[in-house]
């Protein structure tokens, strides 16, 4: 039997409308989840624009309302994260342990030919009586989401912080994954972060939480360098937006750094013309992260890698997320992962408008639509 559901749903034309979905019972190996939070971030902006209709939102966190026959790891009332990277797990990726980019289910990993949006085609959700998709296959910006049950993991917590949680599963990961998972940041060492939104943040604590000496934050903002401090940056670099490169920013990390770079450097700015600035930033030998997906041409000089410099562009973190998310719960409990700090301000669904124009204005760390 279907329910009804209040969905953001964006036009595909740059515009969106909070209207009512009809959502169908779950099939044998899907979830009904009943939303309670959903994170706010630029893709779904991005996802106004992508050329036809869909229900935003890719983070969220919310309780299990039914599942299906052949569901047997949740139940009920079980309170849960949601993921946009399911991973089948039988894959070649998958058998390798890269779940991040699973060959059959990854939204981005389909591909010359993936539409825009990579997003699968679902039969459950309905807009004016014809199906519509749910962005990143989950569509969290609405009172109700129907999912595959592999793109759940469940909370442990009798009173879970739905807020807090529903964060995990995009910007938290990829910041706190790149350092831990990826770059593997060593204790001791020195740590650059260019650009302290909300991905940045939790670069800058995932390094304090691997033990970082020095973790050194550049922006072009004040406040966002004020922020930095709280989440672990030990000092901040404010930066000019006519430093072409960030190479002055660069020599100052050098001087610094013993005159020779940072051990890491991460770019979290989605500024493309800053994709080859972290190699700028650190010694010979020392490893840059390419954190916020930048996917268009770019000419760099070679001369940046030398010598022996290590360049990676990891996705999502290189996230497991039955490994990875109940770790980044537990480091919230212990009060190591600071979530409810990242968290500027929470919206009703009807002001979503006004929680993208705080998003793009750069008011907040992290928004966060909140139902019931």
């Amino acid at each position: 039997m279907s329910i009804l559901s209040k969905s953001a749903i964006a036009k595909g034309d740059g515009s969106f409308v909070i209207e009512e979905v009809s959502v169908s019972d779950p099939k044998e190996d899907e979830v009904l989840v009943q939303i309670k939070a959903a994170g706010l971030c630029h893709t779904d902006y991005d996802s106004l624009s992508w050329g036809r209709p869909i229900i935003m939102g890719h983070e969220g966190a919310g309780i299990v309302s039914k599942v299906g026959s052949k569901v047997k790891k949740f139940a009920k009332g079980d309170a849960v994260i949601l993921n946009w990277a399911t991973p089948c797990m039988v894959c070649f990726q998958c058998q390798e342990g890269n779940q991040h980019i699973c060959e059959s289910n990854s939204p981005v990993v389909a591909g010359e030919n993936r539409l825009p949006s990579g997003h699968a085609h679902f039969e459950g959700t309905k807009w004016n009586d014809q199906p519509i998709e749910r962005s990143f296959n989950l569509g969290t910006i609405s009172e109700y989401a129907l999912v595959k049950s592999s793109a759940l993991v469940k909370i442990n917590d009798e009173r879970p912080n739905f807020s807090a949680a529903s964060i995990v599963g995009c910007g938290v990961m990829t910041g706190y994954g790149s350092v831990v998972n990826a770059a593997k940041v060593e204790a001791g060492s020195s740590v650059v972060v260019l650009g302290c939104g909300g991905v940045g943040l939790n670069v800058i604590q995932a390094a304090r939480i691997s033990g970082a000496a020095r973790i050194i934050a550049i922006d072009i903002n004040p406040n966002k360098l004020k922020l930095a401090k709280q989440f672990g940056a030990t000092e901040g670099i404010l930066a000019d937006k006519a430093d072409k490169g960030l190479l002055n920013a660069a020599e100052e990390v050098k001087q610094r750094c013993g005159g020779r770079g940072a051990d890491y450097a991460f770019e979290c700015t989605a500024i493309p013309a800053l994709g080859a600035a972290p190699l700028a930033m650190v010694r010979n030998a020392g490893t840059a992260v390419q954190v916020s997906g930048i996917e268009e041409d770019l000419t760099i000089d070679m001369r940046l890698f030398e010598w022996d410099k290590i360049y990676i562009n990891p996705l999502y973190g290189k996230c497991r997320p039955q490994i990875d998310f109940p770790k980044l719960m537990s480091l919230y409990k212990k009060g190591e992962l600071l979530l409810d700090e990242m968290i500027t301000q929470e919206y009703r669904l009807e002001e979503l408008q006004t929680g993208f124009e705080d998003m793009l204005q750069g008011k907040n760390a992290k928004g966060v639509v909140v139902f019931g």
